[in-house]
């Protein structure tokens, strides 16, 4: 608001007293009018009208004393600023006008610095940017001032275009560097200055920094949190403007707020929609906001520019298709400092007072879809994992934690086992089943994600002389043997629980076919401490399971072989021999207990079920070499039984000895036909018998 001078009546000087200055409810109270002074002002046309020139002489007064008092009063400038909470979204005009007041000798340093804090905190509730942005150069002075300069690299940062990258910036800012030292704020800077013109900033940067800028928020966060609270109760009118969204939406925090692209009000009016529509032939940016569909995305990707609240790329779309389609350095540096600083600031087991664990859990779950739609993982929420994670209880957001942990990158550096395996272990050791099995599912889909993304179109061939393919392999493996310790340690504390065991066979389900599915020329048997509780299991659904996976390792294992032997494709790397000889001792195993029952004399593992007769008779168990085959097995003992009552009904006895010969034959399709597939496929690859006899059926039917 500008101050009133008449033209008429030459400027009366202030005289405002001490009081005045200090007492704003006294200030309020002088300058009320008395209301029978103002009813005498009706009596006539010439009183009236020199009444009205000193009514509105008094008003201008009282005006010019306002603005003397908020002038001279600092204390009370803090005190509004800190009062400055947006209730909706700020128009940038008043913004701007603001902004002008730095230029004059009017506000303390105190007041400035204030001034830039309160605008980080509430530039994403700022309604445009141009004219913001037109003010680049005016921020850009105010780096000389050392208690200002971190918050004004902040603005900077937040305001920074390519065409705002310009030769003489680069060089004061290398010359504030060489002055203070390597600061985190000039770092963050000068990288988005090297990102937008990379032969402009030749010095080398950290490619890692945690933290930018220090959290600016500071009085206002509460503040803002409880405006937005209480605003829950308004017209769906005025909530859709605060959220720049038609459709209400429940408790907004910070990162939501900043998850919604913000209302266009040039769409309010038929004027507003024609320049809405002329925006399409124009040569200027496409504005992020108006952006709907698919066709306007191919349209304008040339020209389009990321809004200045990066976190609502995360629940847009067409900004995610953007992100896959143009690999801009700087929006992927822009995503990572806000996403760094939001898990930073509001993970509830790093910040002690911070007790909204539901919101952080939506906040988690939007980064993870974001991630999910992008199929690759950020790399902020990488390193705050590897931060928070040996802090992590196992949990607070359990779920999303563990979602988050399967998108996380594979390396061969100790990072990874320092700060993932790690923690994930220990947790994992003295944690419930529950816990165990929600540790493993995530494993399998970080391993599936990972070869889903790095592995599927790798070519041996191209890859035979280059090292990359070695990295490739090594990481995985570091993985799998990782899981395969976890495993056979928890199956021991959980005393070989049916249901971990099922989480633990669904990750060798994906291990046993990286060769065929993934084209990766690595195959990792389970381990002992796996593979016989699942060969021993009372449940049925394990050891189907388990049948199917040797079935799955052995066809991938002959197609290796035949490969090699052909040399169709020139492997960088073999399978060894002690995959061989392990894999044959595991089928020796399989086949001697479910077929043959000779797995006490044949089993040559050194952690199998070999026995001495004289050891085994010692148990009183009789007929106890066939006590694990497919009839006697305790997973199939309830098969075996179920078809006795049918192909004998007249016997009580359950004479199991009667399932032989053409029986036995019977039985086995009676098996297939309740849905072990597995044990089929499995049987039928391994026994020599069975697979013949299985062959000529199908000549048959073709015949």
């Amino acid at each position: 608001m500008k101050q009133r001078q008449s033209s008429k009546t030459p400027k009366r000087p202030l005289e405002v007293d001490h009081k005045s200055q200090t007492d704003l409810s006294a200030w309020r109270k002088r300058g009320r009018t008395d209301p029978e002074k103002s009813s005498q002002n009706h009596q006539s046309p010439g009183d009236q009208k020199n009444d009205i020139s000193q009514k509105n002489d008094s008003q201008e007064v009282s005006l010019e004393k306002a603005f003397s008092y908020f002038e001279k009063a600092d204390t009370v400038n803090t005190r509004l600023l800190k009062s400055l909470i947006p209730a909706s979204v700020i128009p940038e005009n008043s913004v701007v006008t603001a902004v002008s007041w730095l230029c004059t000798n009017k506000c303390s340093g105190s007041i400035q610095l204030l001034f830039l804090r309160w605008l980080i905190t509430v530039f994403d509730f700022i309604d445009h940017k141009e004219q913001i942005n037109a003010l680049y150069g005016f921020f850009f002075s105010f780096l000389q001032d050392e208690k200002l300069c971190p918050y004004v690299c902040h603005v900077l940062y937040l305001l920074t275009r390519k065409e705002n990258v310009k030769p003489f910036r680069v060089r004061r800012l290398l010359d504030l560097q060489a002055k203070m030292g390597m600061q985190p704020h000039l770092q963050a800077l000068l990288s988005l200055y090297k990102l937008f013109c990379p032969e402009l900033v030749t010095i080398t940067l950290p490619t890692k920094t945690k933290t930018y800028f220090k959290s600016s928020e500071g009085p206002w966060k509460a503040a803002m949190n409880a405006v937005r609270q209480r605003n829950q109760g308004s017209t769906p009118l005025t909530q859709a403007a605060f959220l720049g969204t038609a459709q209400p939406q429940s408790r907004k925090r910070k990162w939501n707020t900043q998850l919604v692209l913000p209302a266009n009000s040039a769409r309010n009016s038929e004027e507003g929609t024609e320049k809405y529509c002329d925006l399409f032939s124009a040569d200027e940016t496409f504005p992020v906001e108006q952006l709907q569909t698919f066709p306007q995305l191919l349209q304008n990707i040339h020209r389009l520019e990321f809004p200045s609240q990066m976190g609502s790329v995360l629940t847009n779309p067409l900004l995610l298709h953007y992100m896959n389609c143009v690999r801009d350095e700087s929006i992927y540096l822009r995503l990572y400092y806000w996403m760094g600083q939001m898990l930073q600031e509001e993970c509830p087991w790093c910040i002690v007072d911070n007790t909204n664990e539901t919101e952080f859990k939506s906040f988690l779950e939007t980064i993870y879809k974001a991630e999910c739609f992008l199929q690759e993982g950020f790399s902020a929420c990488e390193e705050f994992l590897y931060k928070s994670l040996p802090l992590w209880d196992g949990s607070c957001c359990r779920p999303e934690i563990l979602k988050l942990v399967s998108w996380i990158p594979l390396s061969s550096s100790p990072e990874i086992k320092s700060y993932l395996y790690g923690p994930l272990a220990q947790l994992f050791f003295t944690s419930s089943l529950y816990l165990k099995c929600s540790v493993l599912e995530s494993l399998k889909e970080l391993l599936e994600n990972w070869l889903n993304c790095n592995v599927i179109h790798v070519d041996p061939e191209f890859h035979s002389l280059n090292t990359t393919l070695s990295g490739l392999v090594n990481v995985v493996a570091d993985l799998i043997h990782f899981v395969g310790r976890l495993s056979t340690v928890g199956l021991r504390l959980e005393k070989n629980s049916t249901l971990l065991l099922i989480f633990i066979l669904d990750f060798y389900e994906t291990v046993c076919d990286m060769y065929l599915k993934y084209n990766l020329p690595l195959l990792i048997l389970p381990p002992a401490g796996v593979f016989y509780p699942a060969l021993l299991s009372m449940d049925s659904v394990t050891l189907n399971q388990l049948c199917y996976i040797m079935y799955r390792y052995r066809t991938n294992l002959v197609a290796a072989k035949e490969n090699e032997e052909s040399k169709k494709k020139i492997l960088q790397f073999k399978f060894s021999n002690e995959t061989y000889r392990e894999y044959n001792q595991y089928i020796t195993a399989m086949v001697g207990c479910l077929w043959t029952s000779s797995v006490f004399q044949k089993d040559t593992h050194s952690q199998g079920l070999r026995m001495d007769e004289e050891l085994l008779n010692k148990t009183l168990v009789k007929d106890f070499k066939t006590s694990f085959n497919i009839v006697y097995h305790p997973a199939m003992f309830g098969y075996s039984v179920n078809f006795l009552k049918q192909i004998c009904p007249e016997d009580t006895t359950l004479n199991f000895k009667l399932i032989k010969g053409k029986r036995w034959d019977w039985y086995l399709e009676y098996l297939y036909a309740q849905g072990l597939e597995g044990l089929k496929v499995f049987i039928e690859s391994s026994i020599n018998r069975v697979s013949q006899a299985s062959r000529r059926k199908v000549e048959n039917v073709e015949a």
